[in-house]
């Protein structure tokens, strides 16, 4: 069985296809096909409120292009999953509604907690079960917060904050201090917490970081590589760093969401598991199929 994920966010749109493997009746997934696009809609809805017809023909062609890797995988199933850009666009649901009637190909509209729900349903399974952590996820346009006792969601929490949204200095001026409030309400000041970081940005920092351990990276260390990230201009972090320019634009104002949060919550470091929205998306549309069976 191959199924697949298209998680369409504010700064690119991703598709994993992946085979579903049993082993002693425990269901995994590998990856046989990815494919990411900068289609930063976060630029045209932070910006103007909707999204540009520009946008809209790259997104129908893009889909197109997923079509048909679908296609030639043989992909028994997929999800679409649109966040923050296209769900506030004033002009989100038409676009939806055209490319259903055009492709055949539905868009769900997701709300951060849906998000955060559905990158909870993975995150969990590299939790332990007595430790406090506190996942950190940044995307274009949200970053969503959430408390775990073990394997458990004790709180959750959606801000208008994120990276292409702060590289346009569109986020509302207070919203610092709502994210700052939440983690001081919901963390007690004892605790000893370990953060969770999941979305490109941080992935990238975190395979940047030589001296890591144990899938673990400190902030001290997160601190100097953002604050050696800066140094360069956009056209060194391409050339130098090797860095997508999507990537290269985005990436020091994401890592501030991520260390103000490990700073409020007392937390030294950060675990980075190689998971996300679109690993969500997968087990919904796998658990989805096993349910019409």
């Amino acid at each position: 069985m191959k199924i697949a994920a298209i998680d369409i966010g504010s700064n690119a749109a991703r598709m994993q296809i992946s085979s579903v493997l049993t082993n002693k009746n425990k269901i995994s997934f590998k990856k046989v096909e990815y494919v990411r696009f900068a289609l930063r809609l976060g630029m045209d809805v932070f910006n103007g409120g909707r999204i540009s017809h520009a946008s809209e023909a790259r997104i129908k062609k893009l889909l197109q292009a997923y079509q048909l890797l679908m296609e030639l995988h043989e992909v028994d199933a997929y999800m679409i999953c649109a966040t923050s850009a296209m769900r506030e666009a004033e002009n989100g649901a038409n676009i939806v509604e055209r490319i259903k009637n055009e492709l055949g190909m539905e868009i769900h509209l997701i709300e951060g907690e849906q998000e955060a729900e559905l990158i909870n349903n993975v995150i969990v399974t590299v939790l332990d079960d007595d430790r406090t952590y506190l996942h950190i996820d940044v995307g274009g346009g949200s970053t969503e917060l959430n408390i775990y006792k073990g394997q458990k969601k004790i709180a959750a929490k959606s801000f208008k904050i994120g990276s292409v949204r702060l590289l346009e200095h569109k986020e509302a001026p207070d919203v610092w201090k709502k994210m700052q409030a939440w983690v001081d309400a919901s963390i007690p000041s004892h605790e000893n917490v370990v953060a969770v970081g999941t979305g490109g940005n941080i992935s990238k920092l975190f395979n940047m970081i030589e001296s890591k351990k144990d899938n673990k990276a400190s902030l001290k260390d997160l601190e100097k590589m953002r604050n050696y990230i800066e140094k360069f201009s956009l056209e060194e972090r391409m050339n130098k760093l090797q860095l997508n320019a999507d990537r290269a634009d985005v990436i020091v104002p994401a890592s501030d969401i991520y260390i103000s949060v490990m700073k409020w919550a007392g937390a030294t470091e950060i675990m980075v598991p190689d998971l996300g929205l679109k690993d969500g998306i997968l087990m919904l549309v796998y658990e989805t199929l096993m349910n019409e069976e």
